[in-house]
């Protein structure tokens, strides 16, 4: 019998900010992610700026969905899910289509930062979005499917960030279609759209983080012969 999804809420921070664009992400009742949205570039720098160098960072996209093969709907949000300084687990919503332009230096240059590690599902993918879409290089990506095959038996390559938080971390997470599939361009991000996007980002951040210090099964136990 399957295990029930992990208890996810989210609510506005308390006490509330100026910017109302603070949110609580509880995860299973035991980890609290705090989560900014945003497309301010004053309110980007100071959160990148709490991330310190040689760190593993959760990164995952959304863009509207494409429902025509004759045009593919740009890059609407970054996410990025981390531990700050202080140790708490942070994550980032970065609204590309709200913030002036140029965007700002310091997101070219933290993200083509070869002292972070970036992780996710489909990242090499993704990092080529970022940059035909807004310019922006992701320079160290790690796929995390990949990762798990490297080092955890009986998986493989290709698995889905659902499975892979099944295997690595023992939780079962629900994805609704009806989010995945919602206007990710929209000014105003639902509770349900900051959940989902920041869950991404979290999970990806925890499975890098737990599977990266950890040497890679040799080849000859691999083996299907």
């Amino acid at each position: 019998m399957a295990e029930p999804p992990s208890m996810i809420t989210i609510s506005a921070a308390y006490p509330p900010n100026p910017n109302d664009n603070l949110f609580s992400v509880i995860f299973n009742n035991n980890r609290l992610i705090q989560t900014t949205v945003t497309s301010d570039p004053f309110v980007l720098t100071a959160w990148l700026s709490t991330i310190s160098s040689a760190s593993i960072i959760g990164l995952d996209i959304e863009w509207r969905p494409n429902f025509s093969k004759q045009f593919e709907n740009p890059v609407a949000t970054l996410q990025l899910c981390t531990a700050s300084d202080s140790s708490t687990t942070t994550c980032l919503i970065f609204q590309f289509f709200y913030c002036s332009v140029p965007l700002p230096r310091i997101l070219f240059d933290f993200l083509d930062d070869g002292r972070f590690t970036f992780v996710g599902v489909g990242i090499r993918s993704d990092a080529d979005m970022l940059l035909e879409c807004h310019g922006l290089r992701v320079r160290n990506v790690v796929d995390i499917s990949d990762l798990v095959a490297d080092k955890i038996h009986g998986t493989r390559t290709g698995m889905g960030l659902k499975q892979l938080a099944q295997v690595v971390l023992n939780v079962n997470v629900a994805k609704p279609r009806e989010v995945t599939m919602s206007r990710w361009d929209a000014e105003w991000l639902s509770f349900q759209q900051i959940q989902y996007a920041c869950i991404d980002a979290f999970l990806s951040y925890e499975i890098g983080k737990t599977l990266i210090p950890l040497p890679s099964i040799p080849r000859s136990t691999t083996s299907n012969k």
